[in-house]
């Protein structure tokens, strides 16, 4: 089988990084068509996964439809040489619109309950199948499949991802030394118009708090003010798992590092004034995670954690006891694709078929 899979963000490199190798080694052919963005070349090149450039997109809403119309024909360009089987995306519009222009299946992930109304105008509607975690609060029709585990399991499965034990020794720290990770976003993205996280005063005092204790290492998609160059982390983006597997705690405007933190048994505080979506709210309910929608409270709460010494052994815990019945996504998208249309129907019949993939 000839697969098209479109890259829009660095998060979709790890979510089918696995994938594509299992599936590879059964004989599957890929090809990978990606966003112009930094951090996504690098991956892909590191990971050598070959690619197609589509360029870098646009913040704005009218530069984001143009951008839409280039990226489809750039893709369906490739496409055309390429006659791929079947499209898989983390519900991008471009590898849907293009899939049904040509007649084959698209099958998309997604796990943001927020992006649902533009989705179902440019992606859901080019779409055969959507598959997301249990958690999803909304309910997308008789296309929405749904598998017990996060998206984030995808890459962070322990048959998939061990931490490397010496990253401390990477980061230039002691063996018995902690550290925290803090994360800031650039709120580019169009579903974070309009909404915010940390302000700077609240920024500067997590300084003052978890310095006494903690090592800190700020990871941010922006420039960032003087004030907080001195704790900018300098590593390759695919060490940054191993960094939050050992860290005693994250604070962060972003939904997927706070997930991945959870995953890696490491405390998470969330900050956006975004709702909260369902997986996070999952994790939250297993201790996990706490979610603030604006600066308001971290500050203090933080300051609580801060005294706990035994914080990062009960994130371990919690983290343990919240997987045990996940099963491994990665294995389940395998099959799923491997045999569609037919797994659609496996799975219509009898949800608990997904059970096998633990």
């Amino acid at each position: 089988m000839k697969i098209l899979i479109d890259i829009g963000h660095p998060g979709h490199v790890h979510y089918f990084k696995n994938l594509i190798t299992e599936l590879t080694k059964d004989g599957h052919e890929f090809l990978i068509v990606a966003r112009d963005r930094d951090v996504i070349i690098r991956l892909l090149e590191k990971l050598n996964l070959p690619y197609i450039n589509r360029g870098k997109g646009s913040n704005s809403k009218i530069g984001k439809l143009l951008y839409m119309l280039k990226a489809d024909l750039q893709i369906l360009r490739v496409a055309m040489k390429f006659k791929p089987d079947l499209f898989l995306s983390f519900s991008t519009p471009y590898a849907a619109q293009v899939s049904s222009m040509l007649g084959k299946p698209h099958i998309a992930l997604t796990d943001t309950e927020h992006e649902d109304g533009i989705l179902s105008k440019f992606t859901y509607p080019f779409t055969e199948a959507i598959l997301t975690p249990k958690s999803y609060l909304n309910d997308l029709g008789e296309k929405h499949i749904k598998f017990n585990n996060v998206i984030e399991g995808l890459y962070l499965h322990k048959d998939y991802f061990e931490p490397d034990p010496d990253i401390k020794k990477i980061l230039g720290l002691e063996k018995n030394e902690e550290y925290v990770v803090i994360r800031f976003v650039s709120w580019n993205a169009h579903h974070d118009v309009g909404h915010a996280g940390l302000d700077n005063k609240a920024k500067s005092d997590l300084i003052k708090v978890l310095e006494p204790r903690f090592k800190i290492f700020i990871s941010s998609e922006g420039d960032l003010p003087n004030e907080f160059v001195p704790y900018k982390i300098d590593i390759s983006p695919e060490k940054m798992h191993d960094v939050l597997a050992e860290a005693s705690l994250f604070i962060g405007e972003s939904a997927t590092m706070a997930s991945e933190s959870a995953l890696l048994g490491t405390q998470a505080v969330y900050i956006n004034s975004l709702p909260l979506m369902g997986y996070l709210a999952f994790e939250q309910e297993a201790g996990l995670l706490r979610h603030f929608e604006s600066s308001n409270g971290v500050v203090s709460y933080v300051a609580q954690i801060a005294e706990n010494n035994n914080v990062k052994d009960e994130a371990k815990e919690k983290s343990r006891m919240m997987q045990q019945d996940f099963i491994s996504p990665t294995k389940f998208l395998n099959w799923f694709i491997s045999s569609y249309p037919s797994s659609m129907e496996t799975l219509i019949n009898d949800p608990n078929y997904e059970s096998r993939f633990r």
